[in-house]
């Protein structure tokens, strides 16, 4: 196993600095799909080709932390444009406006099924498909069409209790 790691951690940690583009984060998935690779083996499961082994899961982990830091980046940003948004001193018009569409939206959300509701607010809060298929207790290749309907059902049902929003 030591002689693995001195092998190939190296050439592993450069493969995966340049898809991440962090040394630092490379070294990090690096290290724990070399941690799995012990757990796996000590597991009395052998693996034939440990270098193959080892690559596709700091890969496939390197592409989960690109994914992370994607979503990361995209709720940085929102909480930016949030932030630069509730920065700007709203008018009297403007925070009555606001206010009426969340009291439409709350009153439109209680009336869906629970878990259209929450699948709704769990994706508006950037939580990914996957999380709001673990939070909610669905399979997860089953959330796209959960959400789906939810939205449906939520534009239904806003459109008809409220008509059409004008822009």
């Amino acid at each position: 196993m030591r002689r693995c790691f001195t092998e190939h951690y190296p050439p592993l940690v450069r493969t995966l600095r340049r898809l991440l583009g962090d040394a630092g984060q490379a070294e990090e998935v690096a290290a724990d799909a070399f941690s799995r690779l012990h757990r796996t083996s000590s597991a009395t499961v052998a693996i034939e080709n440990r270098r193959a082994w080892v690559y596709r899961t700091a890969l496939n982990l390197a592409l989960d932390a690109l994914r992370a830091n994607a979503r990361r980046a995209r709720r940085e940003g929102a909480a930016e444009q949030n932030r630069r948004r509730q920065d700007r001193t709203p008018d009297a018009l403007d925070t009555l406006l606001v206010d009426e569409q969340r009291r439409r939206v709350r009153a439109i959300l209680a009336k869906l099924k629970p878990v259209h509701a929450q699948a709704l607010l769990l994706g508006s809060d950037g939580f990914s498909c996957r999380e709001v298929a673990g939070i909610l207790g669905v399979k997860p290749d089953s959330i796209y069409t959960l959400v789906a309907r939810a939205k449906v059902q939520f534009e239904r049902r806003y459109v008809s209790t409220y008509g059409r929003a004008t822009r």
